[in-house]
């Protein structure tokens, strides 16, 4: 005898929440909704409804990979962010909620203007950068999108490609894509110079901090950020000069308690108007600041 969708997500929220899976029902409900290829409403509205057994196969094995720690994210293929979906997958980090309040904070500061260039360093699989360069479409704005790993910047171009976002991307170690020499014979399409707008999430994790099985799914490259977790935003923020515009901005996510340290790096770096400003919750999470007045020299 068939089960019935309640049935069903009765006993797949209970073998998840023995598997210590966060927000258990939430999973099953989303699985659910994947394998039968409708929403939650559908599930609530016809959960007397038998589930044909050709359908528990795939959701089975989705159960299984979800009790073991994978992000739902990676099983589904698919993030929603800023009402859009974007393709996610272990090539970058999940997008967090967090991030999308940065973009939010950014749209309601920023006074767009055309041709304005904006940088979305570490950009993982696109979601700022593209995200801005969609939002701000009317002011036609020259993206760049920078990641030290090819796997994301693949990604990141998917995406955009997915949703008619125009970028350009880059594989740079934080900035060295600007300090490197062009080959004479090969010489690549540099990055533009200075920018009106950076805005980075980087990786902030203390080197030593444990994280649950399903975060360590993420790549650890843009997970762990030195021993002190703040190493390479403050090496972003000390070149950060040198590529700014005049009265650029630059803005970041944190981690919960780096703060007060970020601010402070900002301060002595020269950066104008430093502050960080806080999530929903509360937390500083996203310090913004603008160009020194003297920068940096070029690299």
């Amino acid at each position: 005898m068939m089960k019935t969708v309640l049935e069903v997500l009765n006993a797949g929220t209970a073998y998840l929440s023995g598997k210590d899976c966060e927000d258990a029902r939430h999973s099953m409900q989303r699985l659910m909704a994947h394998v039968l290829q409708c929403d939650k409403t559908w599930l609530y509205l016809h959960h007397e409804d038998a589930v044909p057994e050709d359908k528990l196969v795939p959701l089975r094995e989705l159960m299984k990979r979800r009790g073991s720690g994978e992000p739902l994210q990676h099983l589904l293929g698919t993030t929603e962010f800023y009402r859009r979906d974007f393709i996610t997958d272990a090539r970058a980090l999940v997008p967090r909620p967090e991030t999308e309040e940065l973009v939010e904070l950014l749209l309601k500061r920023i006074s767009p203007r055309p041709g304005m260039r904006i940088l979305d360093m570490g950009t993982g699989s696109g979601i700022i950068g593209i995200t801005l360069a969609l939002e701000l479409a009317a002011a036609t704005p020259d993206v760049t999108l920078a990641d030290i790993s090819p796997q994301a910047l693949s990604l990141a171009l998917e995406n955009a490609t997915a949703l008619g976002a125009k970028v350009r991307t880059f594989r740079s170690d934080l900035f060295s894509a600007w300090q490197q020499e062009a080959d004479a014979e090969h010489a690549p399409v540099p990055p533009p110079e200075r920018f009106d707008l950076m805005v980075a999430n980087l990786p902030y994790i203390p080197d030593a901090e444990e994280l649950s099985a399903e975060v360590l799914h993420d790549p650890h490259s843009a997970l762990f950020g030195g021993a002190e977790g703040t190493e390479i935003i403050e090496r972003f923020l000390r070149e950060a000069p040198a590529r700014l515009a005049p009265g650029g901005i630059v803005a970041l996510e944190i981690g919960h308690d780096q703060g007060d340290a970020v601010l402070s790096m900002m301060q002595r770096l020269g950066y104008r108007h430093a502050e960080v400003l806080a999530d929903l919750n509360g937390i500083r999470r996203f310090p913004i600041a603008g160009a020194p007045a003297i920068p940096s020299q070029e690299p």
